[in-house]
């Protein structure tokens, strides 16, 4: 089988609404708070449709710092699927960030890299999408170009997305336009 691309995708503030306090973006802590973005479910297909794996690879520090359980997570996570049967797989680091960065926590590229070796990814033709600084660099580390979701949080950064938006559907969007644009070249 020949490697294909992905489309790497954060989970909240991506593909699910992020919880916003004062200021400050955060995960939901429970089943009853996880919702998805308006179109996130069209977006997703579109991707599939035109040959891109979806990976979903998120941080979710909370489960090791004793805040929400795994369970949470995990059921969140499979009403995610659900609801974006598209999703080809959910890497998650429950890493939760104290001292020297974990390999697979963002802005590592390990879950990236994982789900490339597992499912023959072509990190050439890949994509990373998040709201954070730590997607991109996490995109940008293994190789991926990325594709920044701007909702105006005072994030630094570094090192530059190859695209900013407002919506993952416009994330989605530049994708598709980038890619049949590599397509007629």
């Amino acid at each position: 089988m020949a490697s294909r691309p992905a489309v790497f995708l954060d989970r909240d503030g991506t593909l699910n609404v992020q919880l916003v306090r004062d200021g400050k973006p955060y995960a939901p802590e429970r089943l009853d708070e996880f919702r998805l973005y308006e179109g996130a479910p069209e977006a997703c297909r579109a991707l599939k449709a035109a040959g891109f794996v979806l990976v979903v690879a998120t941080n979710q520090p909370d489960v090791g710092r004793g805040l929400v359980a795994r369970e949470t997570i995990e059921a969140m996570h499979a009403l995610l699927l659900k609801q974006i049967p598209e999703i080809d797989r959910v890497e998650v680091s429950y890493d939760p960030g104290r001292g020297e960065l974990a390999p697979r926590r963002k802005p590592e590229p390990g879950m990236l890299l994982d789900a490339a070796r597992e499912l023959d990814l072509d990190l050439s033709r890949s994509w990373m999408v998040g709201d954070r600084w730590k997607d991109i660099v996490s995109g940008k580390k293994a190789g991926v170009r990325t594709v920044y979701i701007d909702y105006g949080y005072s994030d630094e950064f570094d090192t530059e997305p190859d695209y900013t938006v407002k919506t993952f559907p416009e994330a989605a969007a530049a994708i598709l336009a980038a890619d049949r644009s590599a397509c007629r070249t």
